[in-house]
């Protein structure tokens, strides 16, 4: 992230394959595995989804912008955001 070259368009994590800009949801989900289990917690009650979630939530209460948190889940109607 503190790489200077880095631009929007780019991934922060990009794919291991050139035909893939990004790397996918299972190879996010066995990340996330890794890092809960690695810190000595219950992988099963940590998955990518809620950590997704428990990242815009705190967002949120710091900044009480829907809007952003809108955004950030790629959400098209705010009513599946609130």
């Amino acid at each position: 992230m503190e790489d200077e070259l880095l631009v929007g368009s780019e991934y922060l994590w990009p794919g291991r394959f050139h035909e893939r800009l990004h790397i996918s949801t299972s190879q996010y989900a066995r990340i996330v595995r890794e890092w809960v289990t690695s810190i000595g917690l219950e992988a099963s009650a940590y998955g990518a989804h809620s950590t997704r979630r428990t990242n815009v939530t705190q967002i949120y209460k710091k900044t009480v912008n829907l809007r952003a948190v809108q955004l950030l889940l790629g959400h098209t109607k705010m009513v599946n955001t609130a």
